[in-house]
């Protein structure tokens, strides 16, 4: 009996250390892959736009809009996953190499008779810088929402290649 409890003991233990690695390796990746989608979400202008009391304290403040940046030969493609949002709650900003994209994310609750078990969305207003790789020509930028994805399209200043510079 005491030969079974020790294998017990050591299989325990075995699976605890699988488990932890795993949820280390889950970590890593999120870090090194979508630490800049890491978004703050602070408690937003209007009522509507957070929820009241006590459940405050219970939703997130952290939140991903995990995104993609596409470089082709005429434009970069930035794409930002925003479910939850309308495309008028969303506002885009490009200060040179930069783009910025800002909005409030509204809580909206279907009735007040109810209890959330699980809660992993956040709410409120929210700003993401995201830098592009080449300057851009602003007055050309087009940006469209579907899906829950928002899409900025930002032709290349022509010309900018960049340049090979001999040292003398």
């Amino acid at each position: 009996m005491l030969d079974s409890l020790k294998q017990a003991g050591k299989n325990i233990g075995r699976e605890l250390s699988r488990t932890w690695e795993n949820l280390s390796e889950g970590w890593h990746e999120l870090l090194s892959r979508s630490s800049n989608a890491l978004t703050h979400f602070s408690p937003g202008n209007k009522k509507e736009t957070q929820p009241q009391g006590d459940m405050l304290a219970t939703f997130p403040s952290w939140s991903l809009l995990a995104g993609e940046v596409e470089e082709t030969g005429k434009e970069i493609v930035v794409r930002v996953e925003m479910p939850g949002m309308e495309k008028e709650d969303c506002r885009i900003t490009i200060d040179g190499n930069l783009l910025c994209l800002s909005g409030e994310k509204r809580f909206e609750r279907e009735t007040g008779d109810s209890t959330y078990h699980v809660m992993e969305r956040a709410y409120g207003s929210f700003q993401r810088t995201i830098p592009l790789p080449r300057n851009v020509d602003i007055d050309k930028a087009e940006a469209s929402y579907k899906n829950g994805v928002l899409s900025v399209r930002l032709p290349k200043v022509a010309g900018e290649n960049g340049r090979t510079i001999s040292v003398s």
